[in-house]
C-alpha cells in the first residue's frame, strides 16, 4: 500500500508541476498583451492563470502532507488532507472568480477602449490550445490516480479555455467591427469560475462529511465476500475513507450454525485476504448473523410481511431465540419512506401473524 500511494503522489506532484509551468508561462503572456492593449478580459485571463498556478501549488502541498506516514496521533494516517487540499483550490478559484466579476463590472461604468494587435490575437488562439491540452492531460490524470484535487484543477483548466475562447472571440469582434464587449465578456467569466468555484467546494465538502461510496465498488465487494463458500449472504458493508484509495470497513456474513470457532476463523481469514487483494480495501471487522434451517418457516413468515412493505429495502440479520420466544432482525428502509410508520406497520402485522413470538425489529441504514 505504501508503494502504490508513493506511486501515486509522484503522478500527483509531476502533473502539478506541469499545470504550474504551463500556467506561469500563459498568465505573463497574457499579462503582457492585456496590458499593451488596455484589455480587462485579457488581464482578467492572466490572473486566472495565476491563481491556477497557486492552486497546483496547494495541490503538491497537500499531496506531501497527505502522504505523511501513520504514526500515534493519526495512526491511519494523513490521506484526508488532500480533501481539505481541494477545498482551499476551490476557495482560490472563487476567489478570482469574485476580483474578475468586481474588475469587470468596474469597466462597464468606466469603460476603456482596446486595441489588438495581429501578434496579440495569436497568443491569445495560442493559449486557448494550451489550455486545452493542459485540461485534458490534468483530467486525465486525477482520474487514473483518483485525486480530487487534480480533477479539480483539470476541469478548472478546460473552463479557462472556454474563457479565454471568449476573450479570443470578443478581441475579433473589436478588432474587425469595432465593438467592444471586453467587460460584459470579463463578467461572463466571473460568473463561470464562480460556478466553478462553488461546485469544487461543494464536493469537498462532500468528501469531508462522508458521502456514499460508489456503488461499483460496494456491488464488486459484497460479489468477492458472497464467493466464499462458508457464507450464505453478506450484509452492512461500510467503508471509512481515509484519504484517495485508503478504505478500511467491516461487513456481516451469514453463516450456517454448525461452523465452530475454528472454522469461522478461516473463513474470516480468506474472505479479507480476497477483499484486500481484489479491492485494496482493509476489512477490520467481520460480524456474523448465524443461519439455522430449522427456523426457516418463521423466517419466511417474516419476510412475507417486509416483502409487502413498500418502504423496505433489505431484510437480513435474522435470529431466532427459542428460550425466550424472540425474533430478532434489521430492516434497511429507503430514505424517503415515513420509517417510523413502516416500523409500527410491520410490527402490527408481525403481531397478528405471529402472536406467540416478540418480533425486535432494528432500522438499520442504507450505506
Amino acid at each position: 500500500m505504501e508503494e502504490q500511494q508513493a506511486a501515486r503522489n509522484r503522478v500527483i506532484i509531476r502533473t502539478s508541476v506541469i499545470g504550474i509551468l504551463a500556467n506561469l508561462l500563459l498568465a505573463v503572456f497574457k499579462a503582457g498583451v492585456g496590458l499593451l492593449s488596455n484589455s480587462i478580459a485579457v488581464v482578467l485571463d492572466a490572473v486566472n492563470n495565476l491563481s491556477d498556478a497557486l492552486s497546483s501549488v496547494v495541490t503538491i502541498i497537500g499531496t506531501h502532507l497527505a502522504g505523511r506516514k501513520p504514526d500515534q496521533r493519526h495512526p491511519l494516517g494523513y490521506g484526508r488532507l488532500e480533501h481539505l487540499s481541494a477545498l482551499v483550490v476551490a476557495a482560490l478559484v472563487l476567489y478570482a472568480g469574485i476580483t474578475a466579476g468586481v474588475e469587470s463590472v468596474k469597466k462597464i461604468i468606466w469603460p476603456e477602449t482596446p486595441d489588438y494587435s495581429v501578434t496579440s490575437l495569436v497568443i491569445i488562439a495560442a493559449a486557448v490550445l494550451v489550455k486545452v491540452l493542459l485540461g485534458r492531460y490534468v483530467s486525465s490524470m486525477g482520474k487514473k490516480v483518483n485525486s480530487a484535487a487534480l480533477s479539480a484543477s483539470g476541469a478548472d483548466a478546460l473552463n479557462d479555455a472556454i474563457l479565454s475562447a471568449s476573450v479570443l472571440a470578443s478581441a475579433l469582434v473589436f478588432h474587425f467591427f469595432g465593438l467592444s464587449l471586453e467587460p460584459f465578456v470579463g463578467v461572463v467569466i466571473a460568473v463561470v469560475i464562480i460556478k466553478a468555484g462553488m461546485g469544487m467546494i461543494m464536493d469537498a465538502v462532500d468528501e469531508m462529511l462522508g458521502k456514499r461510496v460508489d456503488r461499483e465498488l460496494l456491488s464488486e465487494i459484497y460479489a468477492t465476500v458472497r464467493e466464499d463458500e462458508a457464507v450464505h449472504g453478506a450484509y452492512d458493508l461500510i467503508l471509512h475513507n481515509y484519504g484517495p484509495e485508503r478504505y478500511f470497513g467491516s461487513v456481516h456474513v451469514e453463516v450456517p450454525n454448525t461452523m465452530t470457532a475454528d472454522e469461522i476463523d478461516r473463513m474470516e481469514r480468506r474472505i479479507a485476504g480476497e477483499v484486500y487483494s481484489r479491492h485494496q480495501v482493509v476489512l477490520t471487522g467481520i460480524g456474523i448473523y448465524v443461519f439455522n434451517p430449522e427456523h426457516d418457516a418463521l423466517r419466511d413468515t417474516v419476510t412475507r410481511v417486509v416483502a409487502g412493505r413498500e418502504g423496505v429495502l433489505q431484510f437480513h440479520g435474522f435470529f431466532v431465540d427459542e428460550e425466550k420466544k424472540t425474533i430478532n432482525f434489521d430492516l434497511i428502509f429507503d430514505f424517503d419512506a415515513d420509517r417510523k410508520a413502516e416500523l409500527e406497520a410491520i410490527q402490527a402485522e408481525l403481531r397478528r401473524e405471529l402472536p406467540d413470538w416478540t418480533c425486535n425489529v432494528t432500522m438499520d441504514i442504507d450505506f
